[in-house]
């Protein structure tokens, strides 16, 4: 069994330690620093007074922008899907052709 790795993250200006694997050390500081970033953002543009309120405004955003990046991948994968099956029949129309013509 692979052991934890404890990681100091830093989110306005408080630290917090967090436990992962070896292998998850860099997407959770770059996950630390994107939720800084909206943290400071959304506490600049905003009239949200404490933090508690702050972060279910930040991680209700980032949700949001989550499903519905998740909505367009679906999207464009229904599309993919189609289109390969279109793609997958006029193949086999035209084998069908080319093998009667080779008879």
């Amino acid at each position: 069994m692979v052991e934890g790795t404890t990681v100091t993250v830093r989110i306005l200006d408080k630290e917090y330690q967090v436990s992962c694997q070896p292998d998850e050390v860099q997407a959770l500081k770059k996950s630390a620093t994107y939720v800084d970033e909206r943290m400071r953002e959304f506490k600049e543009n905003s009239s949200v007074l404490g933090l508690d309120r702050l972060a279910v405004m930040v991680a209700l955003n980032i949700a949001n922008d989550f499903i519905s990046e998740t909505q367009k991948v679906e999207s464009v994968q229904s599309t993919q899907d189609e289109n390969l099956k279109a793609l997958s029949g006029k193949l086999e129309q035209a084998l069908v052709r080319f093998k009667k013509t080779a008879n």
